[in-house]
């Protein structure tokens, strides 16, 4: 019973609102300008009754507009006036009535989402009001044409875009990487493996990893772009039966599109499953960073610290906590777009010429994950941007195992000057199990160690003991990257 009340009182206050929102929408309507036009904030209400998006929390401006009903629509009601064109180009409909259907088109959201109660279906609710607006010529809208023509194409539009943006956000976080790894080029620091002290590396070299696996991540999406930049306008099973191909790639083309060389009643999802993977390893290559900038703030690490802002607060309890938060929540959201590519690998196998269940779950995926990596790559950036870097305390790390690391260099040594392998590796073990105890440097265990001191002279212990043998090839390695 108190269910029930409540949501009555929910569904009452719903259909005021509902009716203030139609009201003001009439009011703004203009037939002069012909375009729908609505109150900003009644308008975000608006949207997230009819497309929920992901939360503003993790939204940008730029790449939530992409995706709004307001965009949308735009592209819908584009599709079809283009297609009436072209198809008055080809004299199948009247010149006069393209050019009218063009000037007086018009959609209101507010309108669609009434019609739409009644139809259950939004092309449809599309369709009559922007008929409403035309007036008889509107006979020649959606002739010929199916939903998912429209439906399609205007995702082609909406994935085309979204990919200018991340790349732009993909080249931008490189920009920012590449400006941190020539600062910090010959910062040593210790290597690790399994977690562990492994051999010396520089920060600058992990950086320039960083900017060469994002390298790779604008390679593919660039390629993706391509394969998913595709539109159809096939009709009902994509034979073209009651729609001329010629018109199909006018539309395409004047919308910065491909024709799909062949579709059904859809494009194909394998196209995109591709670009839904694609961002997963976008997402995954963030995460990769974002876990290791984490491990390297650890308390007995602190190598490196996520910008911590003056009246910023790390926890409710513990005042002296400065937690990277930043890059846990990349994590984070990471893990939301690796699942929904598992989705989009889903809707690959769909009955026959289409079924609609790819449809629902792409409503989701595709504007969450596109707005969720746009957002993810501008943080990370400004991660990158204002991280804290601590090279006194990467020294005081490189000195915990007292040359430890040297070991290997020592060990070829031995086997350059002619001791068996096994044995040279057993004799360097020696010496660093004392080290490990305790017991000294590694170069004071080296140089009394028997084995190793028969082949190698103090001196060329000491030499062997170098940093210079593990950073001269830095930079040639930044020279082929770029980032010399």
């Amino acid at each position: 019973m108190v269910v029930s009340a409540v949501m009555s009182a929910v569904s009452a206050d719903f259909v005021l609102w509902r009716r203030r929102v139609t009201a003001h929408a009439t009011a703004c309507d203009s037939p002069k300008h012909g375009a729908y036009r609505i109150n900003k904030s009644l308008f975000a209400q608006a949207t997230r009754f009819y497309v929920s998006r992901v939360i503003d929390r993790y939204s940008r401006p730029e790449m939530s507009k992409i995706w709004s009903d307001e965009r949308k629509f735009q592209i819908w009601l584009e599709i079809e006036v283009l297609a009436c064109e072209a198809m008055a180009e080809l004299c199948q409909i009247p010149k006069q009535d393209a050019a009218e259907i063009r000037i007086r088109a018009r959609f209101s959201i507010p309108e669609i989402l009434e019609i739409e109660k009644r139809t259950n279906h939004d092309v449809i609710a599309f369709l009559e009001n922007v008929a409403e607006s035309v007036g008889p010529a509107s006979r020649w809208i959606h002739h010929g044409l199916t939903s998912s023509d429209i439906l399609d194409t205007t995702l082609a539009v909406q994935l085309n875009e979204s990919c200018q943006i991340l790349l732009d956000d993909l080249q931008a976080l490189r920009t920012a990487i590449a400006d941190q790894a020539r600062r910090f080029k010959m910062t040593p620091m210790i290597g690790r493996s399994h977690g562990v002290h492994a051999e010396p590396i520089t920060f600058g070299l992990k950086l320039a990893l960083m900017y060469d696996e994002f390298g790779r991540a604008i390679e593919r999406l660039t390629q993706t772009r391509e394969r998913i930049r595709v539109g159809k306008i096939s009709g009902a099973v994509g034979t073209h039966a009651h729609i001329d191909p010629k018109i199909e790639r006018a539309v395409c083309e004047k919308l910065g599109l491909k024709a799909a060389t062949l579709s059904t009643q859809i494009v194909q999802r394998d196209r995109h499953a591709e670009f839904m993977t694609t961002l997963a390893v976008i997402a995954s290559s963030i995460d990769r960073w974002a876990t290791e900038f984490r491990h390297l703030q650890r308390t007995e690490v602190l190598e490196v610290e996520e910008f911590f802002g003056e009246g910023q607060k790390g926890s409710s309890a513990m005042p002296h906590k400065r937690n990277p938060i930043t890059n846990e929540r990349l994590s984070g959201l990471a893990r939301v777009i690796r699942g929904n590519a598992v989705v989009a690998l889903e809707n690959i196998a769909l009955w026959h010429e289409r079924d609609i269940s790819h449809s629902s779950a792409e409503r989701i995926i595709l504007p969450d994950s596109c707005i969720l990596l746009d957002y993810m790559l501008a943080k990370l950036r400004d991660v990158v941007e204002k991280l804290q870097v601590y090279p006194e305390r990467m020294a005081e790390n490189l000195a915990l195992t007292k040359g430890l690391y040297f070991s290997q260099s020592v060990l070829l040594a031995l086997t350059r000057a002619g001791a068996e392998r096994k044995s040279a590796y057993e004799a360097v073990q020696r010496a660093a199990m004392k080290t490990w105890r305790g017991e000294g440097t590694f170069a004071e265990n080296a140089k009394q160690e028997p084995d190793i001191a028969a082949k190698l002279s103090p001196e060329e212990i000491d030499r062997l003991c170098s940093l210079d043998i593990h950073f001269k090839h830095v930079d040639a390695t930044f020279k082929a990257l770029g980032l010399d």
